[in-house]
């Protein structure tokens, strides 16, 4: 079942550089400090594509690892405790991908027992990963407290529920909260709750809760305001098809990247249809991380790598022999490469006036061969 989980930051620039380095934001999970100058923390969302068998989950963890990401991450529900079953108006979904399917099917069909949650964690933590869960209900986060989560994810739509957010803060662990579906009212309710109920820290996710999201309605531009407006770490829960959308969500200044995974989307499942495969996944981890490298920050001073091409700018060399006292002119002075001679900008300056000295075509124009 999707995870509606999300992330966002505020004005790209203004807000990262100035904001950001004014107040640092203090975040982490399992020691692993989560903010705009550390590399993006990598979520595989599981939900429901281990398609009811234990070993297809161990496996999923198995593939996230490989692929390099910093966490996994289960969704801790029971079917009667998400829904009831029940065929009434709305208990049934009318569109979509789980089209023809009542809410309780969908989710029995979708939850990861809890029995399976202990070989889940010790599985992950023995690869170097960490794993947490969304929990949709408090007995969810005091089952998952015994398994010692070192954070909580708040799905999107669960986002408005006041009472399972502060249930999970008052845990003292950091919280990330996704806000597909929510308005800037809710975001706010659910964030200042989480503030007021806990010490852990929050995260928000942008998120566009349409399953998969078509690329033209990611609006990743709501990244950079969602960070300056909240004063939060932001970053994007994606449900595209594209790793080029998470890609460019790092680039605007998404700290945290979520997405769902599968073994193969032909083998079926829930969430197959929008979740990436092994090799997808691995390639999105590399591009997220060259995004972040790539990002840097403002200057304009020369890099390492661009010196040994300083020498092959354009300046002023004579193109033909001069005699001492000849006046310089467009045929005998030019601005070609390379850049041994003075800069282009002092040509007009040059024209007209005589040179001091015997020059030969090919020698860089300096101010010494200029009679003064």
């Amino acid at each position: 079942m999707a995870s509606t989980t999300c992330r966002a930051y505020t004005d790209p620039i203004g807000y990262v550089i100035s904001n950001q380095a004014k107040k640092p934001i203090t975040f982490a999970i399992a020691q692993r400090r989560i903010g705009y100058d550390t590399p993006p923390y990598v979520i595989a969302e599981l939900s429901g594509n281990h398609n009811g068998e234990l070993s297809r989950a161990l496996r999923l963890i198995d593939v996230a690892a490989e692929a390099g990401v910093d966490a996994v991450k289960l969704q801790t529900y029971r079917a009667d405790t998400i829904t009831i079953d029940h065929d009434g108006p709305g208990f049934r979904i009318n569109e979509g991908l789980w089209e023809g399917r009542t809410l309780y099917e969908l989710y029995e069909e979708a939850h990861t027992p809890w029995e399976w949650h202990p070989a889940l964690f010790d599985h992950a933590r023995s690869l170097g990963l960490a794993i947490f869960s969304s929990p949709f209900d408090e007995t969810a986060i005091d089952f998952l407290e015994t398994l010692d989560v070192p954070a909580y994810k708040i799905a999107s739509f669960e986002a408005i529920d006041i009472g399972l957010i502060m249930a999970a803060a008052r845990t003292g662990k950091p919280l990330i909260i996704s806000t597909g579906l929510a308005n800037l009212d809710e975001i706010e309710q659910a964030i200042t709750a989480a503030r007021n109920s806990g010490d852990g820290g929050v995260a928000l996710l942008h998120c566009v809760s349409g399953y998969p999201t078509p690329v033209g309605e990611a609006n990743l531009a709501t990244i950079s305001d969602m960070a300056a407006r909240f004063e939060a770490n932001v970053g994007l829960s994606d449900h595209t098809m594209s790793t080029a959308v998470p890609v460019a969500a790092v680039a605007l200044g998404a700290v945290i990247i979520e997405k769902h995974i599968t073994l193969a989307r032909a083998d079926g499942g829930p969430d197959a249809e929008f979740s990436l495969e092994p090799d997808e996944l691995a390639q999105l981890v590399t591009q997220v991380h060259d995004a972040w490298q790539a990002r840097g920050e403002v200057g304009y001073s020369r890099k390492p790598s661009e010196a040994a091409m300083l020498p092959f700018r354009r300046s002023l060399y004579v193109v033909a022999d001069v005699a001492e006292g000849e006046i310089f002119d467009n045929n005998n002075v030019r601005s070609i490469r390379p850049g041994l001679g003075l800069p282009p900008r002092e040509l007009p300056q040059i024209l007209g006036r005589r040179a001091s000295r015997d020059l030969a075509r090919g020698t860089p124009l300096a101010h010494g061969d200029i009679d003064e």
